[in-house]
């Protein structure tokens, strides 16, 4: 195998596939990148039996082939060649040469006949979205995903269609996040569960500055697929049914308070700071003085914090405690300046939603004193 490329476009497909590459595999050879050059193009491919990218690189050809040589390895050295212009050469022994300038570094690699095969997605069933409408979806949910593998489903966020409008969903037993979006009239109707691994590293890749930028989504029993054009990522599916989470939205409150989300964001952050690690023995105390005043308070070994925000209240006062985290996280994922936040008792959840519109559902479970 031999090709000829500019490093800066190697390097960016390098970085690509690397982000589905554990360095640390118990199987050596998924360490690997695999190069492969055939058909008139350049593949890199990076996958871990659970997700795979693969990137398009432009090259000139000179001799197809193909070869797996070390992600960790290779990446360092194209990152430090010295001129744009590089060479890669395979040998007989799959001795992979690097050719750029005066310098000339040869690493070992192994056949591409060992690398596992990447699931092939029949892309007879599609769905075309936006990109940034993706990845907004994603970064609004994904923090919510459970860490707890025993419960696999959990571990992924839910991706549901009716035909009308798309819903993407993270519950990890303790908060739920919930992102949705109209879609128009025809729109297909599917139900997905995506690995949480997964979404983080496309969400890396869509493009999120430009409505217009589409992504095609093919999907198999069992596997799903993200082509962006130049790249597409490749996933398992989670097996469900998801949580029903339309059961756990409280649908009529006792208490409704409108509130700055900026200003609750910082103190809440402000009183987090002297909490440090145990959030469950040293909650965030949320506290309604009156009906136009919420308190914000904690107190741990290291002091205490009392702060309070005005706001609009209805129905009953309450005096609640959060993990400090879940609710910064919720906040964060939110652009609106002013939010409603929703309670049901000093027991029950809040749910934080727009004040028009239902573009979003966060919802904090209490931590009970």
């Amino acid at each position: 195998m031999k090709f000829n490329c500019n490093k800066s476009d190697l390097l960016d497909a390098i970085v690509i596939v690397q982000k589905a590459i554990k360095t640390n595999s118990t199987v050596q050879i998924l360490d690997g990148i695999l190069i492969q050059a055939e058909d008139g193009k350049v593949k890199l491919t990076g996958y871990d039996l659970e997700t795979g990218i693969e990137a398009d690189l432009e090259s000139d050809i000179v001799e197809d082939g193909s070869v797996v040589v070390n992600s960790r390895y290779f990446g360092e050295v194209v990152k430090m060649l010295p001129d744009d212009l590089t060479t890669i050469e395979v040998d007989d022994r799959y001795n992979v040469t690097i050719q750029s300038g005066e310098a000339n570094t040869v690493l070992k690699g192994n056949s591409a006949e060992s690398y596992p095969k990447i699931p092939v997605i029949e892309t007879d069933s599609k769905i075309t979205v936006s990109q940034k409408l993706i990845k907004d979806m994603v970064n609004g949910t994904i923090f919510a995903v459970s860490k707890d593998g025993t419960r696999q489903y959990l571990t992924g966020c839910n991706l549901e269609s009716d035909g009308s409008t798309l819903t993407m969903v993270a519950i990890d037993g303790f908060r739920m996040a919930l992102r949705r979006a109209d879609v128009g009239s025809d729109f297909p109707v599917m139900n997905f569960i995506i690995p949480g691994k997964a979404l983080t590293e496309a969400a890396k890749i869509f493009d999120g500055s430009d409505e217009n930028t589409e992504v095609v989504i093919y999907n198999s029993a069992n596997h799903l697929l993200f082509d962006v054009g130049n790249v597409r990522i490749i996933s398992r599916l989670l097996g469900g049914p998801f949580v029903n989470y339309n059961a756990i939205i409280q649908k009529n409150p006792k208490t409704v308070i409108t509130i700055d989300r900026r200003k609750l964001l910082d103190a809440v952050n402000r009183a987090a700071l002297i909490i440090m690690s145990d959030e469950r023995r040293c909650p965030v105390q949320v506290k309604m003085k009156d009906t136009s005043t919420l308190l914000i308070q904690a107190s741990a070994d290291a002091g205490t914090h009392k702060e309070t925000i005005a706001i609009d209240t209805e129905g009953e006062t309450v005096d609640i405690d959060f993990n400090s985290k879940y609710l910064i996280d919720a906040l964060k994922a939110i652009e609106d300046d002013t939010i409603r936040i929703e309670f049901n008792g000093n027991q029950g959840p809040c749910i934080i939603v727009p004040t028009e519109g239902e573009g979003y559902v966060y919802l904090v479970l209490p931590i009970r004193r």
